[in-house]
């Protein structure tokens, strides 16, 4: 009878450390207090100005066809201190991207309109920003990204953290195991909200996908790159291979199906790798459906030349060789019955933190150099003025 009151007095307590558990597994898929604290930002040197009078100062050097100084504009971005402030900077911004002194807007700069729009709950500026890169000039560093991307995962927005994902799959900034694991994370959630998807989400996602696990040597490694793949490989078949490389960092060679599986062929020869059943099954609702297409009348308003007909017609080589490969993987215990984001969020729990205390120590670096390179800049304009100064009288 005592052992009996016990267990039902453990029992709670059972229940409550699962929850528990399971709380922080969520809590550690994202970046920790101390990754995300402005404190090294603000503890810089201030160079306090007035608004009012950069942006007077701005608006003349325009007006008189003369270049704003990367450091007129990094002074004006630094003093922000209010959402409409941060709505008028996107203005000089854009301005100053379409200066001559276009190509200086400088990585501090850009890191400290991110937090800015961070801080003051102007998001969807900085993601706009980003979408336009072009325009403004918006090439962050990993680091910013992250913060970026976290801000978005912790709201829960996966689709608007899948949008900073792309620009970093754009941009080729996978360097960083946290932006891998990050970028996967969101990509997972995103997937698992079953999203209608159109042929160019299809691509971005694909190629986000097999990018952000390309250097990742474990079973979430292979099964992104497996998904990715083919997903590219559906937009190549469906679409012509020049849909696929057009604007993106992808090669120009068909055959991503063929690449795709070359990943499961991979996974048999590895050990201690595994691949998620749910991206397998993913694949292989990917062939049917294009084996369903294939079959049926084109309406597609996409013309393939000759080399896209040549890959459509390995599909069924390709679907053969899949139900192989896949026997193959049962056969040898290859296949893990976890989703990808669960695969995901186990590599966050095992690796996240590792991953950023290294890159707290390289940001801390980087802001050194940032503040070593702008007292440079300060210095210099003060020696212009005095020789201005000097040359007048």
């Amino acid at each position: 009878m005592a052992a009996s009151i016990l267990q039902r007095c453990l029992s709670p307590v059972k229940t409550f450390t699962k929850c528990v558990s399971y709380t922080s597994i969520v809590r550690r898929c994202l970046l920790s207090s101390a990754y995300t604290d402005s404190t090294v930002w603000d503890q810089r040197p201030r160079d306090v100005q007035d608004l009012g009078q950069l942006a007077s100062l701005m608006d003349r050097t325009y007006a008189r066809k003369l270049p704003v100084s990367s450091l007129l504009i990094a002074r004006f971005i630094d003093n922000l201190s209010s959402k409409e402030e941060v709505d008028q900077a996107q203005y000089y911004l854009y301005k100053f991207r379409h200066s001559p002194n276009c190509w200086y807007l400088r990585d501090w700069t850009i890191h400290s309109w991110i937090r800015h729009c961070l801080k003051y709950g102007a998001r969807d500026k900085a993601l706009y920003s980003l979408k336009n890169k072009v325009q403004f000039g918006m090439f962050p560093d990993d680091f910013t990204f992250n913060l970026l991307m976290d801000s978005f995962i912790k709201d829960e927005d996966f689709k608007g953290a899948c949008s900073v994902v792309e620009e970093v799959m754009l941009q080729e900034s996978f360097e960083r195991v946290s932006t891998q694991i990050l970028s996967l994370y969101a990509l997972s959630r995103y997937l698992a909200t079953k999203p209608e998807l159109s042929w160019q989400e299809e691509r971005s996602m694909g190629a986000s996908l097999m990018l952000a696990g390309l250097k990742l040597e474990n079973s979430v490694g292979f099964s992104a790159r497996l998904l990715g793949l083919a997903l590219i490989g559906k937009v190549e078949l469906s679409r012509g291979i020049h849909a696929v490389f057009h604007e993106m960092p992808l090669i120009w060679t068909s055959g991503y199906l063929g690449r795709a599986l070359a990943v499961m062929n991979t996974v048999c020869d590895f050990r201690d790798v595994k691949l998620s059943e749910e991206v397998l099954d993913h694949v292989e609702k990917i062939l049917r459906d294009l084996s369903v297409n294939a079959d049926g009348p084109n309406v597609s308003d996409t013309s393939l030349e000759e080399e896209d007909e040549l890959e459509t017609q390995k599909l069924p080589e390709y679907i053969s060789r899949f139900n192989e490969l896949k026997e193959r993987l049962v056969s040898q215990d290859r296949i893990d019955s976890r989703s990808l984001g669960s695969l995901v969020s186990s590599l966050t729990q095992q690796t996240l933190a590792l991953c950023e205390d290294a890159d707290i120590a390289e940001y801390q670096q980087t802001v050194s150099v940032w503040e070593a390179e702008r007292q440079q800049l300060i210095q210099r304009e003060r020696e212009t003025r005095e020789k201005n100064q000097k040359s007048r009288l």
